[in-house]
């Protein structure tokens, strides 16, 4: 079984930067294992759900998976843990939650209390300020009274080990973040289909930051169910042995989350870290048939210069985000993506601050394509931009979605 192959060596770590704490470099995130994505009373939890959490919590402490993240606005999910951990012992357990930044940081402060009193702990080895995607949640969390305070004093009482802050937002504002000097690690997203904050990841590492790589599996690509395509060209390995591969060949890289549904959903990243000393020679062949694929699709031309002068979306007609729009129609003509890209789409306009700007369904209805090309001047693809948004419009766009989790 895999459990005995790991059980003498268990999931190698990592030093998370400057906490000097050995992180295991595969974390157990908590967004897929909860019951429900709205608040439950403990009444409302399902014996077979928490059965499950049982025997996931099980397997990741045999294994060596003794980092386990959650967030308040994650559902279910800090209510079960809490339910759960002392009934899985693991002495090297080292637990995370995330908490919002709030405009009052007494309204932030009572819900680091509601995370405490979910998961019934009495200490968390490191807290990360949930969701610094604007300006005003960096202002909101380290001016003067702000969240920090509130997280520095409950340091100083013994309740907090580590603070970091997690993030969908600009590699700008990362960097802006990280050069605070307030945070002891970084949650963000970097992985082979998206990798524009390695200017982030760079400034992390150079100020010792611990780097957490969010979601590989589920953002990095919805890889717990791939293209028919992506299948073909990651071959003979599996595309979240890939990724996972492609992350943690990176040293700055010290984890990433897996977002375990069931215990099972952990044998292809056990199967990534058994064949981590190979990685050199197993990602250049995949990662050639990929680009490969994309240049044969979209053209080497356009890969190359899709990007160049494309407008933010506050700057676009309709709040148009045509750089994600971009990304996604290549994303879907390069290896297939539909379903990822098709969910992503819908959550454009849906999303408030963690997906901004609108999707392409208001143009040639509210937006003209005169209007569109106005904002498209110093793009080298201005007249073939409006075709490409129609095109990934008819083959992904329906019914809009919501983010899961918004607060």
């Amino acid at each position: 079984m895999i459990e005995e192959s790991f059980r003498s060596s268990y999931i190698p770590t990592r030093s998370f930067g400057r906490t000097g704490i050995q992180i295991p470099i595969l974390s157990l995130g908590g967004m897929r294992f909860q019951q429900s994505w709205q608040e439950l009373e403990v009444r409302d939890i399902q014996f077979d759900s928490q059965q499950n959490l049982n025997h996931l919590l099980n397997r990741a402490a045999v294994l060596g998976l003794h980092h386990v993240e959650t967030a308040r606005h994650y559902g279910s999910s800090e209510l079960q843990l809490g339910l759960e951990l002392s009934q899985v012992p693991d002495p090297s357990r080292l637990l995370q939650t995330k908490v919002p930044p709030r405009e009052d940081p007494k309204e932030f402060e009572a819900e680091l209390e509601l995370s405490f009193q979910k998961l019934q702990c009495q200490k968390l080895d490191f807290l990360a300020i949930h969701g610094l995607n604007l300006p005003d949640h960096l202002d909101q969390t380290v001016r003067p009274g702000g969240c920090l305070e509130v997280v520095r004093r409950w340091q100083k009482e013994g309740k907090i080990g580590h603070v970091g802050f997690s993030t969908h937002g600009s590699a700008d504002l990362i960097v802006k973040a990280i050069e605070t000097n307030e945070f002891d690690y970084v949650n963000l997203h970097w992985y082979f289909i998206y990798q524009d904050n390695a200017r982030a990841l760079e400034a992390a590492s150079k100020h010792g930051l611990g780097i957490f790589i969010i979601s590989p599996t589920d953002k990095g690509g919805h890889l717990h169910s791939p293209s028919q395509k992506l299948l073909e060209l990651c071959a003979p390995l599996h595309p979240i042995v890939f990724n996972d591969l492609f992350c943690l060949d990176d040293p700055r890289i010290h984890t990433i989350s897996v977002g375990a549904s069931k215990p099972e959903d952990l044998d292809l990243h056990l199967a990534a870290i058994g064949l981590l000393d190979q990685a050199s020679e197993l990602l250049p062949p995949i990662e050639r048939r990929l680009h490969a694929a994309a240049c044969s699709t979209l053209g080497a031309t356009w890969l190359s210069s899709w990007k160049t002068g494309l407008p933010s979306w506050e700057k676009t007609p309709g709040d148009m985000n045509i750089p994600v729009l971009l990304w996604l129609y290549n994303l879907l003509e390069a290896w297939g993506m539909e379903g990822y890209v098709k969910a992503r789409y819908g959550l454009l306009g849906n999303g408030s601050h963690w997906f901004p700007g609108e999707n392409a369904n208001c143009l040639d209805r509210e937006v003209s394509e005169k209007d569109l090309k106005k904002v498209l001047v110093k793009s080298p693809w201005m007249n073939e931009i409006p075709d490409f948004l129609r095109s990934l419009r008819e083959r992904v766009a329906g019914d809009s979605q919501k983010r899961l989790s918004s607060f």
